[in-house]
């Protein structure tokens, strides 16, 4: 049978009115589509389910037809055909923080690209939270699952080695992940920061942390090394996740209530960071000639305070990439592991 060829006469929906339905004009099928833009049903299954197989011109002229027929693919059919989704989960604790939705935003597109797409779900640090929505998003049938972090419970961890597909784990290291792993090391930035003190002569070093699991490492590995220099007293100010810039701002006075000597402060996030820089205008503190203060995560505002802030950079745009690379390897049939550390950096700027 001859292929239909492409053509630019509008199409005529109004002879006959087509009932709408969840999928578009009733009746309308794939073969609808081809005909219009000139190319095989196959092409407009490859529009859909791996785009970046399909020509560029030809990738365009389908989907011109596809959004002026308002054809929307019978995913649930497809999947039950060829028992795939093209669905990938991704849980994270929230997107409100740059440092998340970056990730999120380079594994979305990479995985869009591939065709597939991503379901994005918010845990909010919690345990019970990302083993409910676990749950839902598995009802979907995902090809492969994003999670953040390594601390999950072990129902979980078990459910998801017998479920039989690829999950990555991001944003922190482990010796022992439930499949693949992209991230880096909270522990060792918590040492990092700590030993920065000790270089710039710090007698008294305090903490401001969240009590997620990830900053409670990066408090363990600040607290250790401080130890190993002696300095067994830390005073610190433990604070519920979220991170926001209201809670640096009164937590920074509180601390120093408890002990007026502390001369540096390493707060768990850029916000608390930016919250305890506000706290210490307002007493009257020097930065950094009475206090020093370093934040976590490099957020765009750290080069925009005064003094601008010292921090811990870490490349969230490649632990997405990689993840998604790590996911689509192992879809693809090649990868057996992945096992990426992507490192960080402490940022020296003025405040500490």
């Amino acid at each position: 049978m001859p292929t239909a060829k492409p053509t630019d006469a509008p199409i005529d929906l109004k002879a006959a009115p087509a009932r709408r339905t969840r999928g578009g004009p009733k009746g309308l099928r794939i073969t609808d589509v081809a005909a219009q833009a000139g190319v095989s049903p196959i092409t407009v299954s490859r529009v859909f389910n791996n785009p970046a197989s399909v020509a560029p011109e030809t990738l365009e002229r389908v989907r011109q037809v596809v959004q002026k027929l308002g054809y929307v693919p019978n995913r649930l059919a497809g999947g039950l055909s060829s028992a795939r989704s093209r669905l990938i989960a991704a849980i994270v604790p929230t997107v409100a923080h740059s440092l998340f939705s970056e990730t999120i935003q380079v594994f979305s597109e990479t995985m869009s690209r591939a065709g597939y797409e991503v379901l994005l779900a918010l845990s909010g640090y919690s345990d019970t939270n990302e083993e409910s929505l676990l749950d839902t998003v598995l009802s979907r049938r995902p090809e492969g699952v994003l999670l953040t972090g390594v601390a999950h419970t072990d129902s979980l961890r078990e459910r998801l080695r017998n479920v039989g597909i690829p999950v990555v784990e991001t944003w922190d290291m482990t010796d022992t992940p439930i499949d693949m792993l992209v991230g880096f090391s909270h522990y060792q930035i918590g040492v990092a920061v700590a030993e920065r003190f000790l270089a710039r002569g710090a007698k008294r070093p305090g903490l401001i942390s969240a009590s997620d699991v990830r900053a409670l490492a990066r408090r363990a590995g600040f607290r250790e090394r401080l130890a190993q220099a002696g300095m067994t007293e830390v005073a610190e100010a433990i604070v519920a996740p979220p991170s926001s810039v209201a809670t640096g701002k009164s937590a920074l006075p509180r601390l120093l209530q408890d002990a007026p000597d502390v001369d540096a402060v390493f707060c768990g996030s850029d916000l608390l960071a930016i919250g305890a820089l506000g706290a210490a205008r307002r007493m009257g503190l020097e930065v950094p000639g009475r206090l020093a203060i370093c934040g976590f995560g490099d957020l765009e505002f750290a080069t925009e305070t005064m003094p601008r802030l010292t921090t811990v950079r870490v490349d969230g745009m490649r632990i997405g990439l990689s993840a998604a690379r790590a996911l689509l390897d192992r879809l693809d049939g090649g990868l057996e592991r992945a096992f990426v550390d992507v490192g960080f950096r402490v940022v020296g700027r003025e405040s500490g």
